[in-house]
């Protein structure tokens, strides 16, 4: 059974007052996000694994061919006839390949590491990256619109760019916080108010009063359900095994304060009619209100982590509102970019053999790695 079957519907003689509205859509909101939750975890499981083991497959393969790539510049700096240009671009290439593989801890790379990576090859690769980072800067600071606080510590691309998104979250944190501050105040003085004019009248402030009916409303249900499930008065064993099952879910929602659950199991258990919520006081359901707001927040939250975990994990971007098939396609593309990859490299494997096509070879990766970074 489904929340929305308590959903109070309007008549011709009774409208629906503000607070069944509001219960109405309170409803709605929950069964909206608890079915994108469910949707989101189901599409996850068909395709997760799949993907990321296609990932690791392609990235293995990958680094299996720039370690080959590695070898073979390598032992061509040593046998060809290069040039101190092009001695300089293959070195470049090497101290790049490196990087790359320095994960593996393969002791091969660790070898040729302690070879090329010597003062004057470190020197060198260290000013390339200097400029390349300038650059990034130039481009980085556009985008926010103001400079990189402490430039001259960041001397790589990738330091500049993380300087450079550390800034941009600092100023949504900034901004969020004065939002919220801002809210904060408006709200406090709001409750200021309503706190003084119940004083003057003598009054318990609306919010005290609401939580104490929040309170009474999900330990009522709380009392029906458990009379309902109680399982001392069971004499069939199957049966009370299962009334012993649901109370143990009824006693964790309501430590929760978790009534949309609780709401369920009442459908469930009791066989509530639909539009039951009906015969409920305006004040009843807006102290109802109260829990199932908290509880729309709290999966609001499960969602957005959900969807954050998921997207770091497959590389993809992914929402819960968004098509399906879109996204199968997005973890398709990112496979094949993968796949493209890792045969790029291969087929570099096989055009190097020869010293000509090395050469050429060196020039355009060179050109590739300089465009890259500007």
């Amino acid at each position: 059974m489904s929340l929305l079957d308590l959903i109070v519907q309007p008549s011709e003689q009774a409208p629906l007052t503000p607070a069944q509205q509001r219960f109405n859509d309170l409803l709605v909101r929950i069964e909206q996000l608890s079915g994108l939750i469910q949707r989101l975890e189901a599409w996850s499981d068909r395709h997760r694994y799949a993907h990321i083991q296609a990932l690791r497959e392609s990235v293995q393969l990958a680094q299996t061919h720039r370690k080959s790539l590695l070898l073979l510049v390598h032992e061509r700096l040593q046998t060809a006839d290069l040039t101190d240009r092009q001695q300089r671009m293959a070195r470049g290439l090497v101290r790049g390949l490196i990087d790359h593989l320095a994960p593996m801890a393969d002791p091969q790379v660790k070898a040729l590491a302690d070879v090329y990576v010597s003062d004057e090859d470190a020197q060198e690769a260290a000013e390339e990256q200097a400029e390349a980072a300038q650059r990034l800067r130039e481009r980085i600071e556009q985008a926010l619109g103001q400079p990189i606080e402490k430039p001259d510590q960041y001397q790589t691309p990738e330091e500049m760019m993380q300087a450079g998104m550390r800034q941009w979250q600092r100023q949504q944190e900034a901004d969020e916080q004065r939002k919220a501050a801002k809210r904060a105040a408006r709200k406090a003085q709001k409750q200021a108010q309503k706190k003084s004019a119940a004083a003057d009248k003598g009054e318990l402030p609306p919010a005290m009063l609401r939580e104490a009916d929040a309170k009474s409303a999900i330990r009522t249900v709380f009392r029906q359900l458990a009379s309902a499930l109680h399982p001392d008065r069971e004499p069939d064993e199957q049966e009370r095994l299962r009334k012993t099952a649901l109370m143990s879910e009824v006693n964790a929602a309501y430590e929760k304060n978790d009534l949309s659950t609780l709401l369920r199991l009442q459908l469930q258990v009791t066989q509530v009619k639909p539009g039951g919520a009906a015969r409920m006081a305006d004040a009843q359901l807006m102290a109802m209100a109260s829990l199932l707001k908290e509880q729309v927040a709290a999966l609001e939250d499960d969602l957005d982590q959900l969807q954050s975990r998921l997207s770091r994990e497959l590389c993809v971007t992914v929402r819960a509102e968004a098509d399906e098939a879109s996204m199968s396609q997005a973890l398709q593309r990112i496979q094949a970019d993968q796949r493209h990859s890792a045969d790029s490299l291969q087929d570099d494997l096989r055009r190097i053999q020869n010293d000509a096509e090395f050469k050429r070879w060196l020039k355009e990766q060179w050109q590739l790695a300089k465009a890259t970074s500007a």
